[in-house]
């Protein structure tokens, strides 16, 4: 397997996830008393909102966190540290069998294209069965470790067939352009971002494998106070009118976003047009929690969680209101150009 340096243009996002943490944070200033905590990830939430204008007109302060990915997203929400973020399928699960103190609040359906399992252009894997006795990249406890094990067992491989590298994706980004790695197990804007830069392809994606949700989840000592609970409110909506304007205007965001988080332009394009642009807004309903049930029992009969629970513990649907049902389909733009 031939070793890849990094190339200029891919790192950008590499260095500024790699800096951010939980202590880094920004204000959005407001007239309002109330200070509403957000987690949030590089080129996210907070930019989301400010570009489509959902920053505007605010009767709360929002003082803003990032974080790298959503485990430790959901460490700060456990320790009360952040009220509210946005988080994958899969680190609600690890939090709760944890017994974290959470609570699932609102979720969003996307395409899986942009979940894949990605191998180096000249790797000789051709097929997800491939992978056994193979090194494969994941952050432990994240959305791309589930739809790992879920890929895995459609192809009657079990986690103990492969050697696991738990990395963060900045340190999995550089194993894999070197060589480190024979395989990487990853989200959008990195799956694009390494089909831009043509140094890998797709082995498998999520789709058809996961759920496909993503989900706000909310300390419940924010929710227990009436006039934080408001600002929540006000926030999930303003997120859901955002993510309108994304779908409808991928070129524009995908401008922000590129110069957000140092990612290519072209390559912003493709991530927004194959998932980050395809998100519904849904409810957190029974049909999500049944399938958030299969990923926490997954975990758990692997022993990579510490306990069995009841994912239905963990979910506040006070939000819901007459929002579509979780299997909504995602939104669509046709095929992303990489």
């Amino acid at each position: 397997m031939r070793r890849h340096t990094l190339p200029v243009l891919l790192l950008p996002l590499t260095v500024l996830l790699a800096a951010c943490g939980g202590n880094s944070a920004a204000d959005t200033k407001t007239s309002g008393s109330v200070t509403l905590n957000v987690g949030d990830q590089k080129g996210g939430s907070e930019a989301i909102l400010k570009a489509a204008g959902e920053l505007d007109h605010l009767d709360y302060k929002i003082k803003w966190s990032t974080f790298t990915s959503g485990p430790p997203l959901l460490e700060a929400v456990n320790a009360k540290a952040v009220d509210i973020g946005a988080v994958g399928n899969t680190p609600p699960v690890f939090a709760a069998g944890a017994d974290s103190k959470i609570k699932v609040v609102a979720a969003s359906h996307g395409s899986s294209a942009g979940e894949a399992i990605l191998v180096p252009e000249d790797s000789p894997l051709k097929q997800p069965s491939d992978l056994r006795g193979r090194s494969v990249a994941v952050a432990q406890g994240s959305s791309a470790h589930y739809q790992l094990l879920a890929t895995l067992k459609k192809v009657g491989l079990g986690i103990g067939d492969v050697r696991l590298s738990y990395l963060q994706p900045a340190d999995a980004l550089a194993a894999f352009n070197r060589g480190k790695v024979d395989a990487w197990a990853v989200w959008d804007p990195y799956t694009s971002q390494v089909l831009g830069s043509k140094k890998g392809r797709v082995l498998a994606t999520g789709e058809g494998v996961v759920n496909g949700l993503g989900f706000q989840v909310a300390a419940p000592a924010a929710l227990g106070d009436p006039a934080k609970a408001k600002a929540v409110g006000d926030y999930l909506q303003r997120l859901n009118r955002a993510q309108d304007w994304v779908f409808k205007h991928p070129e524009a965001w995908a401008k922000v976003w590129s110069k957000e988080t140092g990612l290519p332009y072209s390559v912003a394009l493709d991530s927004v047009k194959r998932s980050n642009g395809t998100r519904v807004t849904v409810a957190v309903d029974d049909a999500a929690i049944a399938s958030e049930q299969q990923i926490a029992d997954t975990f758990a009969g692997l022993k990579l969680i510490p306990r069995r629970f009841s994912f239905k513990d963990y979910v506040d649907t006070r939000f819901n209101g007459s929002l579509p049902a979780s299997t909504t389909a995602p939104r669509s733009y046709g095929k992303a150009s990489s």
